[in-house]
């Protein structure tokens, strides 16, 4: 609460300034709030970091045919679903990669495109679209550019969890299948291996990220239903 005081009365009348709130899903609550100090009222503006982290035109990312691009370019002019998979031989991120395309025909009528990142090289890319058929858009961060903008998770402890484990025995379970020899290459065990990913929606505007959703284990995925709900709503 501030105050206002009047010279000719010296009544002190109380003002309640209340701030506006925006949810952004993985990021809590951004608020336009304000502060008060001695010369009165002065608006404060608190902006999400991960959006100028990942707008930044150093966050490139690779098509199939080798054309680097900055990320934000994904989302500039249209409204796109994102996924960040752990790895492009991970089986959970295989399932993931399924089941965000059993709604592609969603998206496609809301004209919302759907785009799959992954931590390795193009050839890898490539290895993992021919394997799974994935209908939607491939690209790679062979850097982890992405990744290190957005800050996901990383380690042996969010990597095998029990709750990953039986998601991974109920993928077994539904057919899915771990690559191998994509997961132990080089780069894989070295960077990639203990990475975490999430889900983002963005676009139409290279500043406008409208949902972020940043697994805190491996096999982490919301409901279908909440991603359609920020796409296509």
């Amino acid at each position: 609460m501030a105050v206002s005081l009047s010279s000719s009365t010296s009544k002190i009348t109380p003002i309640t300034l209340q701030p506006k709130l925006k949810t952004i899903h993985g990021l809590g609550t951004v608020k336009f709030g304000y502060s008060v100090n001695s010369h009165g009222v002065s608006l404060r503006r608190r902006s999400a970091v991960v959006v100028s982290a990942i707008t930044g035109a150093t966050v490139k990312v690779s098509d199939l045919r080798g054309n680097e691009i900055p990320i934000s370019d994904l989302w500039k002019d249209r409204k796109a679903v994102v996924a960040f998979a752990r790895h492009f031989g991970c089986v959970l991120c295989r399932k993931r990669a399924a089941y965000l395309a059993e709604k592609k025909d969603v998206m496609d009528a809301s004209g919302v495109a759907l785009v799959l990142i992954g931590p390795g090289s193009i050839d890898q890319a490539k290895t993992f679209v021919e394997q799974t058929k994935f209908e939607g858009e491939v690209y790679a961060d062979p850097n982890h550019a992405s990744y290190e903008a957005l800050k996901f998770a990383s380690g042996v402890s969010v990597t095998f969890t029990p709750k990953a484990a039986m998601k991974i025995i109920e993928s077994y379970m539904e057919g899915y299948r771990q690559d191998w020899k994509l997961s132990f290459m080089k780069d894989t065990v070295e960077r990639g291996g203990w990475q975490q990913g999430g889900i983002l929606v963005a676009g139409p505007g290279k500043d406008n990220i409208s949902y972020i959703r940043k697994d805190k284990e491996a096999g982490d995925d919301p409901p279908v239903e909440e991603i359609l709900k920020a796409c296509c709503a």
